[in-house]
């Protein structure tokens, strides 16, 4: 069996710019746990994954600090505030340089792949 096979048919992308909040409706809306990202040229720059939005204060998945530290240190809300001003595009969050296959690889060449990479997605081009 080929990768052409089995591959989905109809690809969501997202572009480098969006934002991550819409990134991250788009993959609710349908229903996908990661999206290719793709540059202006339609490119593939990148994959973004449920995992890159772990810990990420614009969203409110970040690590909270344990009130003992927050008692003494205070809260961050000047970092917290920096991040929410500048992280918010997919291009800075996504994981960049994905791995691809061909049409034509064969199955046992995209489970080899994905276990020596440790992916759980594997563009098609």
């Amino acid at each position: 069996m080929r990768a052409h096979q089995i591959m989905a048919g109809h690809v969501i992308t997202v572009g480098t710019e969006a934002s991550i909040l819409d990134a991250a409706k788009l993959m609710l809306d349908h229903h996908i746990s990661g999206l290719p990202v793709v540059d202006a040229a339609g490119r593939l720059v990148g994959i973004l994954s449920e995992s890159d939005f772990l810990r990420r204060s614009e969203i409110g998945t970040q690590r909270r600090r344990p009130r003992w530290l927050r008692f003494l240190h205070g809260s961050g809300s000047a970092a917290t505030d920096f991040v929410h001003e500048r992280g918010r595009r997919v291009g800075e969050i996504m994981s960049y340089d994905p791995v691809t296959v061909t049409e034509e690889a064969h199955l046992s060449e995209l489970v080899g792949l994905m276990e020596k990479k440790s992916i759980k997605r594997l563009p098609v081009m």
